[in-house]
């Protein structure tokens, strides 16, 4: 691991190394459930708990896979996971369970999960693997916390949370008036947009990031031709 990667902040990590506007991967979900607040938070969990534990699991095992069947036995196991967190938010959480609909199963073969347990988590030891997974699944989740509060915002003007358990509002905030919102939000073109955006700032950020880095080493290099060239003057 390189020092700048050891210095990174908590939160720089999570937008340099965001698996939606950096890396682009669960796109389809991301586009899919950002109309509300709601409906990003439960994703956001149910994709930190799957990719938690299929990480550590998959660290478990890793040494005992075949080589030729291991991408089967992955997704075995996401597929064991989601199945368990697909029961018991349907159980607990019927509500948003039925309004997530086909994306909570899609969590099977969403690229960030599948990626980090090929990439990642075959390679490392469980604390690291789990690191990982929680790392990931909160970025993805930020992700998603970041799309639907600006679609919801901009297309319906209230921003609102509710009880996942009993429905129940938490918090209703009427923040743009009605007459001024933006109704094309709520579509999925207004997702196309939004992603665009945030997903140009990431950018814009990494960038800079580069750029910085490139400019440090150049001028590591120049010090040290300066260093060697006055350490050759001396000896001449």
């Amino acid at each position: 691991m390189s020092e700048s990667k050891k210095k990174m902040s908590f939160g720089k990590e999570l937008i340099v190394n965001n698996p939606v506007f950096g890396l682009y991967l669960g796109i389809c979900s991301t586009l899919g459930i950002t109309t509300a607040l709601d409906n990003a938070i439960g994703m956001g969990m149910a994709v930190i708990v799957i990719l938690v534990l299929s990480n550590v699991v998959i660290s478990l095992i890793a040494k005992i896979t075949p080589d030729e069947i291991h991408i089967p036995v992955y997704i075995v196991i996401i597929a064991t996971l989601v199945t368990i967190v697909e029961l018991l938010m349907q159980a607990y959480m019927p509500t948003l369970f039925s309004t997530l609909g086909a994306f909570v199963d899609l969590i099977v073969v969403n690229c960030i999960i599948l990626g980090r347990a090929e990439a990642y988590a075959c390679n490392h030891n469980v604390a690291e693997s789990a690191r990982d997974g929680f790392m990931m699944g909160l970025a993805y989740t930020c992700s998603l916390l970041a799309m639907s509060i600006i679609r919801q915002i901009l297309g319906t003007g209230v921003l609102s949370m509710s009880n996942p358990f009993t429905q129940a509002t938490i918090f209703s905030l009427r923040l743009i008036p009605d007459a001024y919102t933006i109704p094309v939000f709520t579509s999925q073109t207004g997702a196309f947009l939004t992603f665009a955006v945030l997903a140009a700032v990431v950018a814009t950020i990494k960038n800079k990031d580069a750029d910085k880095e490139e400019a440090a080493a150049k001028a590591a290099k120049m010090e040290a031709a300066k260093k060697a060239a006055a350490a050759k003057g001396a000896k001449a």
